[in-house]
């Protein structure tokens, strides 16, 4: 039984978390489930669509991870279609030219978003008030295995060089500690189906930026 003491818990307004497999899209994952999740009701947007047109803007390769501002700016002028308009790809073709989105597309939906300023209080605070947030972090070992409660909580040195995006879903305590419940997108075998509760000692120090969705 989970020692966790759950507040405020925004998972019903999610679909299962997915998977993002070998490739450096964390954060386009986390961008459009955070837009789905404010949209309502649910439906998968295609993560491939919103990575290609970040990597345009930023006319950088895709074999590295798109930068918060442009992927962004695609999301408030080229939008996202849902997942069935373009399916994520494990793999990228050895041939860029050939990674272009399908001619033919149904509704696309553009969002504004806005950065969150402050650090773990204020996510809180937004979680509490219903509003899912994006958090861009450090991580360390201790993130890859959360404990038997879901929880990641280590006093491990942050490290700049390894970065990663989740969506704070959920707010709880442990044992007077808070937490945030960090949806991932690691498919559902990670953690608690794909969560995990994030201790407030150890995100705090770790919180790179934050954004909401206008």
């Amino acid at each position: 039984m989970s020692s966790i003491t759950v507040k405020k818990d925004l998972r019903g307004r999610f679909g299962p978390p997915r998977d993002q497999g070998e490739r450096p899209t964390c954060l386009a994952f986390a961008v459009s489930d955070t837009h789905a999740a404010e949209r309502g009701p649910w439906a998968d947007l295609s993560c491939e669509f919103l990575f290609h047109h970040a990597k345009r803007r930023e006319n950088s390769p895709p074999s590295a991870g798109a930068k918060p501002s442009f992927i962004r700016q695609a999301l408030e002028h080229e939008g996202q279609p849902v997942e069935a308009d373009w399916k994520y790809l494990d793999a990228l073709p050895t041939d860029l030219a050939l990674w272009v989105p399908p001619t033919k597309m149904g509704a696309v939906f553009r969002r504004l978003s806005a950065l969150l300023a402050g650090g773990f209080d204020e996510a809180w605070a937004k979680v509490e008030a219903g509003t899912p947030v994006l958090i861009v972090m450090t991580i360390s070992d201790a993130f890859y295995m959360p404990d038997g409660d879901g929880v990641v909580n280590s006093a491990e040195v942050p490290d700049p060089t390894r970065r990663h995006a989740i969506v704070a879903s959920a707010t709880g305590e442990r044992a007077g500690v808070k937490c945030l419940l960090g949806r991932n997108s690691w498919g559902e075998t990670w953690g608690l189906q794909g969560h995990a509760w994030l201790a407030q000692p150890y995100l705090k120090p770790r919180i790179l930026l934050m954004v909401t969705m206008n």
